[in-house]
């Protein structure tokens, strides 16, 4: 069951009135949920919205849209939007200066100063966020697109769990709710984010991505859009891919993995597992890097048979860190420790249990640039 506030708990449910919502908030009308968070939001003056940890273009356009909408709609004085890790890829990096969208690293931020706090496009148990764990059963209000993890449920409001494709989705679906029409800043951004992780409505869409995605259209601006996915790309971008390219092995006809070695920027690991993806016959690509003492892993997956953000968990969760996903695209970060030995044999164990996942652990590899042309 949802958890009873404290009296020395920050969490309010409308500025100390009423009691919790039900709790699968994900289950009602656009206009129903949209009544729910207000009344989680009133009364209170500041309110701190976070992303998950190195945040993608859908989890900044959906904090940045969630804070819009408690300026706007819920009378909050001041949402700021912030985020941990980095901003690291150059179409992210380019996404946030071309529509000048105000998001502050968490380290900018006291996180005293807010009496409302939100989580997008992530949840508290996860920890792939930078909320620090004596904040985190006091998370007021969380929306995400991705499966629902239950302890989300104990938050006041939790609309987890539904049926999209993006929380840029969700959030759009919330202007329209309230009837505020976004400027072409946050329009471009929301479109940009659903985009982008339905991978142009390709990649596990439903009707209402498709719906947002027509409503968004006429609102965003082409130019800037165009901006942001053709950025200037840096030199190391390129030797990233010569290291992934040269590092690739070939499982069976069906399954790649690399190792990136040490990345400058984590959310590359995602970039360059969605690309293998594209290599003919390729049902299952594992792109793992070691970023600050980290290990990042990003999994892609085919083969309907298979829950990509269960498996990675499977597989993961036993080592710290973090980890989870949809059915076809997952990630996982875990923290490292040690000696190089050791580092070398943890990754090694962790991409045979993938490989034996995938079927493909007794198959000799062959490497991407050495293998014959069909």
């Amino acid at each position: 069951m949802p958890a009873t506030p404290t009296a020395n708990s920050r969490r309010t449910l409308g500025g100390g009135e009423g009691t919790e919502p039900p709790p699968r908030i994900a289950n009602l009308p656009a206009r129903a949920k949209l009544e729910r968070l207000l009344r989680v939001a009133k009364g209170h003056k500041k309110a701190l919205v976070l992303t998950h940890d190195n945040p993608d273009p859908d989890s900044i356009a959906s904090a940045v849209a969630l804070a819009h909408l408690l300026e706007e709609r819920a009378g909050v004085e001041v949402a700021r939007v912030g985020y941990g890790g980095i901003i690291g890829r150059a179409e992210n990096i380019a996404f946030v200066k071309v529509l000048r969208l105000p998001v502050v690293p968490i380290a900018q931020l006291d996180l005293d100063e807010y009496g409302l706090l939100g989580l997008v496009d992530t949840q508290p148990p996860t920890g792939n966020h930078a909320l620090p764990p004596r904040l985190r059963g006091e998370v007021d209000i969380v929306i995400d697109h991705h499966p629902l993890r239950n302890e989300s449920l104990e938050s006041p409001f939790a609309d987890v769990g539904g049926d999209y494709g993006s929380t840029s989705t969700m959030l759009a679906e919330y202007l329209r709710a309230a009837r505020l029409e976004p400027s072409t800043e946050v329009a471009t951004a929301l479109f940009y984010g659903l985009k982008a992780d339905t991978r142009d409505l390709g990649r596990e869409t439903t009707q209402t991505d498709i719906d947002t995605y027509l409503w968004l259209f006429p609102r965003m601006d082409k130019q800037l859009l165009g901006q942001i996915e053709h950025p200037e790309l840096p030199a190391r971008y390129f030797q990233l891919y010569h290291t992934a390219f040269e590092r690739a092995k070939v499982y069976g006809d069906t399954a790649i993995v690399t190792d990136l070695e040490e990345v400058y920027s984590p959310d590359m690991v995602a970039e360059v597992a969605e690309r293998l993806m594209f290599l003919e016959g390729m049902k299952w690509s594992l792109a793992y890097a070691t970023y600050r003492n980290q290990l990042f892993m990003s999994l892609r997956v085919k083969d309907r048979r298979m829950n990509a953000g269960r498996l990675i968990r499977e597989i993961c969760e036993d080592y710290g860190g973090s980890s989870g996903g949809h059915g076809s695209m997952a990630g996982a970060r875990i923290p490292l420790s040690g000696r190089a030995t050791q580092r070398k044999a943890l990754k090694r164990e962790l991409v045979r249990r993938f490989l034996e996942a995938f079927g493909v652990a007794d198959e000799r590899p062959t490497g991407l640039l050495s293998a014959p042309s069909p």
